[in-house]
């Protein structure tokens, strides 16, 4: 994709916007392949949403990302939505197309396997029965990942029952939803437990599961990554499963997007990755 003279714009909007490590890794990106350009936060307010995404191309934006609370209001605000992402209920991506229209994408579920599998390449989704915990956004994206790459039996659990019921209905498959009591037993014979909420996160309270039912060889997942390792993933890796954090996550739906925009796929070094663990 050649880009002659123009400066090169992409940015993530949301409200709040300033904490995201996105800015540092797409601009990361942007010197390493040589690119006149920047990545930049937007704080955008919800009601603001529409106006700053149809405001893109005339600015000169490849497109952007979005965070909360955008992610599923800016749904109806594309021309054109990509299937994954009207499957999931939420994009994160926005690219300008050479017409000016706006296209959406999610690259949440990609960067959930990429990271998975950059940690454990031989991780497989139909290797036995995987706990899902949580039934908010984060959720949607790694039950479509799981399903789109074979697995055979998903337990979701959420503290509100009627959300994990309802998100099995719609995303149907193997997902079976279990009440909030039943967590702790759902681990049993599990191959990989994963945490789609936020606690553990920075400032939330630890997610309250005891492992004891949990087979040591299962894979744990948390898509947190501020902290890096969750109060869940400290009492995983203390009696001896293998653990994943949620950075890889960040830094691998990021890919995607930035090729959408600037036509090179990048790829997550180890500096790269040191930089942003250095500010988690």
């Amino acid at each position: 994709m050649a880009h002659g003279d123009r400066f090169l714009l992409a940015g993530l909007m949301g409200w709040p916007v300033m904490h995201s490590r996105s800015p540092a890794l797409h601009n990361y990106w942007l010197a390493q392949h040589k690119l006149a350009g920047s990545y930049l936060p937007l704080a955008i307010k919800a009601d603001g949403l529409s106006a700053a995404l149809r405001a893109l191309p005339a600015l000169g934006f490849a497109g952007c990302n979005l965070t909360i609370p955008h992610k599923e209001a800016a749904l109806d605000l594309v021309d054109t939505l990509d299937p994954l992402a009207r499957r999931i209920g939420a994009m994160n991506c926005v690219v300008v197309a050479a017409d000016g229209s706006l296209a959406g994408y999610n690259h949440d579920a990609f960067g959930y396997v990429q990271s998975i599998l950059e940690a454990k390449p031989d991780w497989r989704a139909d290797a036995g029965p995987t706990v899902v915990i949580g039934a908010g956004g984060g959720a949607r994206a790694v039950l479509v990942s799981l399903i789109d790459r074979g697995a055979r039996e998903i337990r979701l659990v959420n503290r509100t029952p009627s959300r994990a019921q309802a998100l099995a209905r719609e995303l149907g498959g193997p997902i079976r939803a279990l009440p909030w009591d039943d967590r702790h037993a759902a681990l049993e014979d599990a191959a990989m437990l994963v945490n789609t909420t936020s606690q553990g996160m920075t400032g939330e309270p630890p997610l309250q599961l005891a492992l004891d039912a949990l087979p040591a060889r299962a894979l744990v997942s948390d898509i947190v990554y501020i902290p890096r390792e969750t109060p869940l993933l400290a009492a995983a890796r203390r009696r001896g499963n293998p653990t994943v954090n949620g950075l890889g996550m960040l830094l691998h739906q990021a890919r995607p997007a930035f090729h959408g925009w600037f036509g090179i796929m990048p790829e997550v070094t180890p500096e790269l990755r040191a930089m942003i663990e250095a500010t988690t």
